[in-house]
């Protein structure tokens, strides 16, 4: 897989890129928001996975985060040394797929590269359903992947559509966490956890609906189906 890193220190990239050189990826670095937004112009595209650190020189990375996305559908991983909800969730509106918090170990690192390639693959190949859900003011077209409220198009990241799409599918019905990750994330790994709260608290927000996602202590999230 090629991967994309924009990090503007050197010798952590020099660090990095022989690890992942290691588990078979071809990096590619660039050293700040614009040698990445070149690097991604269609005729240079193919890329796998973007790996975005936030401290550039040049621009704000959430800047390049949302310059990325216009450009390309390509998974994006940001890094930050910023762990609060605030910060992880301005990222995923953005269009970031997932994030890492400095510092990292190696092994979520490489874990969480290869959840959003899987499911950024997955993507294309899997037959959408002919249907439509409706519950309440909410609408969710599953061919086209877009979701309304009250007629008003609400713009979602794949994976916050794919974990409305999946408790929508089943009102009421708790879903395990695992159960969550597993088809939504593509993958087992027990650290993707913290990922899944910060996509369920994306969701109250852009929805603006805090009460449709109940969390249910100790097991998972059910979708609570508003009034008509």
């Amino acid at each position: 897989m090629r991967l994309l890193l924009v990090e503007d220190d050197n010798h952590v990239a020099a660090a990095l890129s022989a690890v992942l050189a290691r588990h078979g990826f071809a990096v590619t670095h660039a050293r700040n928001g614009e040698e990445a937004l070149q690097a991604l112009v269609p005729e240079s595209s193919g890329f796998g996975v973007v790996l975005l650190d936030l401290g550039l020189p040049d621009q704000d990375g959430y800047e390049v985060c949302g310059k990325i996305r216009k450009r390309t559908s390509t998974p994006v991983i940001m890094v930050t040394a910023r762990s609060d909800v605030r910060s992880r969730i301005h990222g995923l509106n953005l269009g970031a797929d997932d994030y890492v918090v400095k510092p990292y170990d190696t092994g979520e690192l490489l874990a969480r590269i290869h959840a959003v390639s899987r499911r950024n693959a997955h993507e294309e190949g899997g037959a959408a359903a002919e249907t439509a859900l409706r519950l309440g003011s909410v609408h969710i077209e599953l061919p086209t992947r877009q979701v309304s409220v009250d007629g008003s198009v609400v713009q979602l990241t794949r994976k916050e559509f794919d974990l409305l799409a999946l408790l929508a599918q089943r009102p009421g019905v708790v879903f395990r966490r695992e159960q969550i990750i597993s088809e939504v994330w593509r993958t087992s790994w027990e650290g993707t956890g913290r990922t899944l709260e910060v996509h369920v608290a994306s969701l109250r927000s852009k929805l603006r609906m805090p009460a449709l996602i109940e969390t249910v202590r100790g097991v998972g999230y059910r979708l609570v189906a508003p009034a008509a």
